[in-house]
């Protein structure tokens, strides 16, 4: 959802176009997808190869998410269309969420709260849990928001290791050549890479048994980097100890199998979702609009995901002329045609 001030400032610039779940979106897209010149997507919602071949005059994604596994992007930079998303201004937010999961799984925290309201406290002692400091974290993918959590770790006496696929030089955690590897060293496993066709399944059944009985999978990244089948078997056959996560392959829909574990602690995908961070996530959506449209640089490209260069700077930096108007899609789903001309 996307912050109401942010509708407010792009209503001042733009004419906003509902395209939420439209009862007939080929006549809505014949009457206004040739004025289309920007779309803004989300994290889970963008547009894909078929949406973007179709609008002719194309110009800008602006992504309200760091993630943007849900827009084709490599479709989208071969058009010359400037893809942008909102990079560390929700970083602190998403690392502190996956550093509470990481004292409450192992704690049992999420589970000692449905304890004492069932009641069960009144008749019976609750099962221990395990002591934090000590523990090995592996974190899978050490970007800025693994970074971020491997900072906080430390602090509370965690033993930190990562595998990335890019190097890292002198830091002071243990690489892992492959996931497997890390998963074995491991007592918590924190999923923190980039989602994507690329990593879909990652964390798999042999990931998960890798990790072990007495391991616990964290995940606050994307829901589709987890074998999602494979992980309910998992913890129903106590091939591991228990998870925490935010993120569901197919969400907002999630398993009843996972509701009903109490070894599972489940957010709905909230990990950026503050008043600060959603502000700022909204300011910088906006800065990038703004400035692509006034022919500036964008602020915040999503890096080439193609392996020409045929596209040089246009896609990278943002310097392309201002338009006679400008339509944005909000979240797959709303588009904005501009008021203003050149």
């Amino acid at each position: 959802m996307l912050p109401p001030d942010l509708i407010e400032r792009l209503g001042r610039d733009f004419t906003i176009h509902d395209f939420i779940d439209p009862k007939n979106p080929e006549q809505v897209l014949n009457e206004i997808g040739p004025r289309i010149r920007g779309i803004l997507a989300s994290g889970i919602r963008g547009p894909q190869a078929d949406l973007i071949g179709r609008l002719g005059q194309l110009e800008i994604i602006a992504s309200f998410s760091v993630g943007f596994d849900a827009t084709d992007v490599a479709t989208a930079q071969r058009r010359g269309v400037i893809v942008t998303h909102t990079p560390e201004v929700l970083t602190g937010d998403v690392a502190d969420l996956a550093m509470a999961f990481i004292l409450m799984a192992p704690r049992r925290i999420g589970e000692a709260e449905r304890f004492l309201r069932t009641g069960s406290w009144r008749h019976r002692r609750m099962d221990l849990g395990t002591t934090v400091k000590g523990q090995r974290l592996g974190i899978l993918g050490l970007g800025r928001i693994g970074k971020a959590v491997a900072r906080r770790a430390v602090v509370f006496g965690i033993h930190v290791n990562y595998h990335d696929i890019k190097p890292m030089g002198d830091l002071p955690y243990r690489s892992y050549p492959s996931i497997m590897d890390l998963a074995e060293a491991s007592d918590m496993l924190l999923v923190a890479c980039e989602g994507g066709a690329a990593t879909r399944g990652l964390v798999d059944t042999k990931v998960l048994e890798a990790l072990g009985p007495n391991g616990f999978l964290i995940n606050t990244a994307r829901g589709t980097i987890v074998d999602q089948s494979a992980l309910i078997t998992a913890l129903k056959d106590g091939r591991i100890a228990g998870a925490a996560l935010d993120v569901f392959d197919g969400e907002p829909r999630v398993p009843a199998e996972l509701m009903e574990m109490d070894n599972v602690v489940l957010t709905p995908h909230i990990a950026s979702s503050t008043h600060e961070t959603r502000r700022a996530m909204g300011d910088l959506v906006y800065d990038n609009i703004r400035a692509h449209f006034d022919g500036k640089p964008v602020l915040t490209p999503v890096p080439s995901q193609i392996l020409t260069n045929e596209l040089g700077s246009r896609h990278v930096a943002g310097t392309t002329t201002a338009p006679r108007d400008c339509t944005l899609r909000r979240g797959g789903s709303v588009d904005f045609r501009g008021r203003h001309s050149v």
